[in-house]
């Protein structure tokens, strides 16, 4: 077990990049970084746009490490730019790839399957500036099936890591 931060936690609603990176984002709404999610199990976030799609399963939470964000491109880079859904200080959540992780903020631990890398694209030097999706080569985040119910809100939280073999005890 290690101690993390959850920085930030975003549910989007609506699918803000669609169309060419070069005509820019839809409008985002004020209320898309919030203190908590309600997470269910194989569903992904409560009220995010991907909650409940068949298709996005794999990827239903997508978590990044804060230490990988890009602040020399942009200093006031977030969640609200590279649209993942739990922005964590203190671990290094691209390792961490094919594993099961724990994380606890309080009311009993989320499991989630990490199931791939979160790559960057090319809406990336829209939102966050010249260079981004290059910096994030390598470190943008994680897809992640939620194994479990639970509520995940900002500020400390324990974090546990097993392999995928124990996907099936849970």
């Amino acid at each position: 077990m290690a101690m993390v931060e959850v920085i930030q936690l975003l549910v989007s609603p609506t699918h803000r990049y669609m169309g060419r990176p070069a005509d820019g984002p839809a409008p985002t709404q004020e209320d898309e970084l919030v203190d908590s999610v309600e997470v269910r199990r194989t569903l992904g976030i409560v009220g995010d746009r991907y909650f409940a799609h068949p298709a996005h399963r794999r990827a239903a939470i997508t978590l990044m490490a804060a230490e990988n964000l890009p602040l020399h491109i942009n200093a006031a880079a977030d969640l609200r730019q590279t649209r993942r859904n739990v922005l964590l200080r203190g671990v290094d959540i691209d390792a961490c790839v094919g594993s099961v992780i724990g994380l606890d903020s309080g009311s009993g631990p989320v499991l989630l399957a990490v199931n791939s890398a979160a790559r960057p694209c090319a809406w990336m030097e829209t939102t966050i500036g010249a260079g981004a999706q290059r910096a994030l080569r390598g470190k943008g985040g994680v897809r992640c099936t939620p194994l479990s119910d639970g509520v995940l809100t900002l500020g400390a939280a324990e974090f546990t890591i097993t392999d995928m073999d124990a996907r099936g005890a849970h």
